[in-house]
């Protein structure tokens, strides 16, 4: 079996996981894919199926706001209240704007420290007047701090920027240009996506996430605080975390790929690489260990983070997934017993896409801050022979 994740002596069923391999060329192969995407029915995983992806969904966020950017529609250094239509500032600092590149890199001075999932009735400017959801020792454009608070501000100002909910605006934007079946929470995916969901399993096997037996789901939001569901009262600008950016985009492992070849291209007529170069503008996470990530944070960029560092960037960094000393770009994933991540080797002009549900939480590999499960995915050989090719 490629993939020896069982540690409970009556273990569940075995995840589902993919690892596709791309390059500069557009080939994109297969190398591993094992398990079921719906026990209900049997139905086994293919790379083609749309999987909640976690915070890879940040990277594909920010595609949006360069669309954007280039259109001159968003400036990633202007006061982001100019796009909110409200003011947004640190409690603390309350003479420093706050910038979309800052929200991007987690330098915002925000901090998970309240419920980024908003309620449908909820109001983004009064949650963030709590100054629980503000890190007090760090200013605006200051030190890394990871937050996924920071991205339903993002996509608040994607909203003010366009007139458009979040998920239309970036199916749009992005999805539908690349030419991928995608989608944050469901509404703008296909029909025969929705079909072909990846169900998320726990570690010990339940269910935890996207049990729809291809249905949508009755609310793809969390639901008012009185149980209603009516998207008609969504406010554009005022909300922003109703369709999860920070994590809630449904892909695939070739719709990652898809993603991954673009970049290598540096933008292939999608975006500019004077764009993707302004993402990939890395700065070193103080401390190496990134918040209590044990070094799996070594730098960061705009929605873009590496692995291969080494202890160039810190004594503390344990960034190194592939275990090959090589630098790539991207980001990872973890939520719902997933993991993920979309990396890309510029030099070499080659990445990988993976997710592989059912990880145990805090699980880590032999050489890594990342898990055992994820080191496993991706020893498998990019020079091996591919169990599909596309």
């Amino acid at each position: 079996m490629l993939l020896a994740l069982a540690l409970l002596a009556s273990p569940p069923p075995p995840p589902a996981a993919v690892v596709v391999h791309f390059d500069r060329a557009g080939t994109v192969e297969t190398r591993v894919v094992v398990g079921q995407a719906d026990r209900a029915t049997g139905r086994a995983l293919t790379p083609d199926d749309p999987v909640r992806i976690a915070s890879v969904s940040k990277l594909v966020v920010a595609l949006g706001v360069l669309r954007l950017a280039e259109q001159g529609r968003l400036d990633l250094d202007r006061d982001v209240s100019d796009y909110l239509g409200w003011r947004l500032r640190h409690p603390d600092y309350p003479d420093q704007p706050i910038t979309l590149a800052q929200l991007l890199g987690h330098r915002s001075g925000l901090a998970d420290r309240v419920d980024y999932a908003l309620p449908l009735d909820a109001d983004l400017e009064t949650a963030l007047q709590n100054p629980a959801a503000w890190d007090a020792p760090r200013q605006p454009g200051g030190d890394f701090v990871y937050a996924n608070l920071n991205y339903p501000v993002v996509a608040a100002a994607i909203e003010g920027a366009t007139g458009e909910r979040f998920d239309q605006a970036m199916a749009r934007l992005v999805l539908r240009p690349l030419g991928i079946d995608a989608c944050f929470n469901w509404p703008t995916c296909s029909d025969a996506a929705v079909g072909r969901a990846v169900v998320l399993y726990g570690a010990d096997g339940a269910v935890v996430r996207d049990d729809m037996r291809g249905e949508r789901p009755a609310c793809p939001v969390v639901p008012a605080r009185d149980g209603s569901c009516d998207l008609g009262t969504y406010r554009l600008a005022r909300h922003g975390a109703g369709f999860s950016p920070q994590g809630g985009l449904r892909i695939s492992a070739n719709g990652l790929a898809r993603i991954g070849v673009m970049l290598l291209r540096r933008g292939d007529g999608f975006l500019k690489a004077d764009s993707l170069a302004r993402l990939e503008v890395m700065a070193p996470v103080r401390p190496a260990t990134g918040e209590g990530t044990d070094g799996f944070f070594c730098e960061y960029g705009a929605a873009i983070h590496s692995t291969g560092t080494g202890a160039a960037t810190g004594p503390g960094c344990r960034d190194d997934l592939f275990g090959d000393g090589r630098r790539r770009l991207g980001h990872s994933g973890d939520a719902y017993g997933l993991r993920s991540g979309l990396w890309y080797d510029l030099e070499a002009g080659t990445g990988t896409a993976y997710f592989v549900t059912q990880v145990p939480s805090g699980q880590k590999g032999r050489r890594s801050a990342y898990s055992a499960a994820e080191e496993e995915l991706v020893d498998t050989s990019p020079l091996a022979s591919p169990v599909h090719g596309h």
